[in-house]
């Protein structure tokens, strides 16, 4: 497994790239209610980026081998769409819940973050599975140290999720990045404690639990992209790109608008400005 082990220089410039990331989830939350399209969601984001913060959306016309070219700027995964969901006529209503997955490339660079929206009044239900699959996100950040494995990272985040009667989902992973959307390693979500690769300071890597509310069971629909639940219950996400550091990590997505960080969580992050 070959991981590239960022210089302080390309360091610098993810921390640019991904607080870039994180501004654009915190720019669109205010559009995200009742009645909007996911394809006018799609369309505001891609004129935030190139035109205000002069990024390329990264998705767009992606095309990793065996896919056709991806044809929108973000994700926008609604209910029970797992990850990948490709914006377009859909209607959000009131009680959605919506994950919208956002890669900007600035100077080279790739800043890689998704979070969960609440379209008007959503269920219990619904509320707390995005918040348990927020707190699975950080749990997992949480064991980041070059003490740990990344088997440290998926047993946190798989516990927690069982725990509350949720599944993950196996087949999708976080990822190195960096220059390139893609990079090793492959950040499962699930595993076991002190298996694995062992981190090392300047690797920077995405964590991005997919929780379903039923069975991890998905199926691809015929658009090529979108993944859903099979047994049509809801699935949630979250996505932070994290540094390993010489002491713990630091979360390079962070920002003014995000949730708050749970009061369980005990190493260094980055505080947003």
């Amino acid at each position: 497994m070959a991981v590239h082990i960022k210089t302080p220089e390309e360091i610098a410039s993810m921390r640019v790239a991904c607080r870039l990331g994180a501004d654009v989830l915190d720019f669109i939350a205010p559009y995200v209610k009742p009645g909007v399209t996911t394809g006018e969601i799609d369309r505001i984001c891609h004129d935030f980026m190139v035109d205000v913060q002069k990024t390329i959306p990264a998705p767009l016309n992606y095309a990793p081998p065996g896919y056709k070219p991806y044809p929108k700027s973000i994700c926008t995964s609604v209910n029970h769409q797992v990850c990948h969901g490709v914006p377009g006529d859909r209607v959000l209503r009131s009680g959605d819940i919506v994950n919208l997955d956002i890669t900007v490339i600035k100077d080279g660079f790739h800043g890689d973050t998704s979070r969960m929206f609440l379209v008007g009044e959503a269920s219990i239900q619904a509320k707390r599975l995005c918040e348990v699959t927020h707190e699975c996100m950080w749990r997992g950040i949480d064991q980041v140290s070059p003490r740990a494995t990344l088997g440290d990272i998926g047993a946190a985040v798989q516990a927690h999720a069982e725990s509350h009667g949720y599944s993950i989902v196996r087949e999708f992973c976080g990822h190195g990045v960096g220059r390139k959307f893609h990079e090793e390693p492959q950040v499962l979500h699930y595993g076991r404690p002190g298996t694995g690769l062992r981190l090392t300071p300047g690797m920077i890597f995405t964590i991005e639990p997919m929780v379903n509310a039923g069975k991890a069971a998905i199926r691809e629909l015929a658009d090529g992209w979108t993944i859903v639940t099979k047994d049509h219950s809801l699935s949630a996400q979250w996505e932070h790109t994290v540094l390993v550091t010489e002491s713990g990590y630091e979360v390079l997505t962070l920002s003014p608008g995000m949730p708050p960080v749970p009061a369980f969580v005990k190493n260094s992050i980055a505080v947003p400005a």
